[in-house]
């Protein structure tokens, strides 16, 4: 289980989260919900590492992992597929997923169940990253993460600007790393998306906690969702 104890984080002198607290068990989505500048992304930040903790802790399996320095964070089995994908764009695809290889230390099984999962990823073993079309790179990005043998999967924002036929084939992903036992913690915009896929849903405003509800409430009643995000 990941879990976040009460965590404050920010930028400098700029506060963002202040006393955040969640929970993702394995086999769970749970998504991320609030306006902009809530304080989503620097949520995943703080996770991974890249942003260190004013104080709260982030623990994994019971362990605390908050003072550990990022690379060590991946290699305790968070993967991170981050907004805008965040590639090497001069290297090759497999040069990118050698890298998550190398951050799990995992082997060629591992790299074998990602390509198998996007199998169109094969064909595109020696291009490199920056010449992928978005929905290419975004399949590229979170097959590195899956490299690392993930128990925890942080996504955000995985479907932004891609084609319906991408995002089905990310949300697919999703819903086999579920299955596996891979808890995920997801920020999206999308609300029909997140209705889709997750199990429950954690509002946050201001950086700060609001109600996190079942998924299933969400969906017989959208006021609920009218409510937090006055959408």
């Amino acid at each position: 289980m990941l879990e976040l104890d009460k965590i404050n984080a920010g930028y400098g002198r700029a506060q963002i989260l202040r006393d955040l607290s969640l929970s993702v068990a394995p086999g769970e989505i749970l998504c991320l919900l609030g306006r902009n500048g809530a304080g989503k992304t620097t949520t995943m930040k703080a996770i991974m590492g890249l942003l260190p903790l004013m104080s709260g802790a982030v623990r994994l399996e019971g362990r605390e992992i908050s003072k550990l320095p990022a690379h060590k964070v991946a290699g305790c089995g968070i993967g991170y597929i981050p907004q805008g994908r965040r590639l090497f764009g001069e290297l090759t695809v497999a040069q990118n997923l050698e890298i998550g290889l190398r951050a799990g230390g995992s082997g060629r099984e591992v790299l074998e169940d990602a390509l198998d999962l996007f199998p169109r990823l094969r064909e595109r073993m020696h291009q490199r990253a920056q010449t992928l079309s978005g929905g290419e790179q975004q399949m590229l990005a979170t097959a590195r993460a899956l490299c690392v043998r993930p128990r925890i999967l942080l996504l955000d924002e995985p479907t932004e600007g891609l084609q319906p036929s991408m995002i089905a084939a990310i949300r697919d992903v999703i819903g086999v790393m579920r299955d596996r036992g891979v808890g995920i913690l997801l920020v999206e915009q999308r609300i029909d998306a997140v209705l889709s896929v997750a199990d429950r849903v954690a509002f946050i405003e201001n950086g700060r906690n609001l109600e996190t509800l079942e998924a299933e409430a969400l969906r017989r009643d959208h006021r609920l969702i009218e409510t937090h995000l006055g959408v």
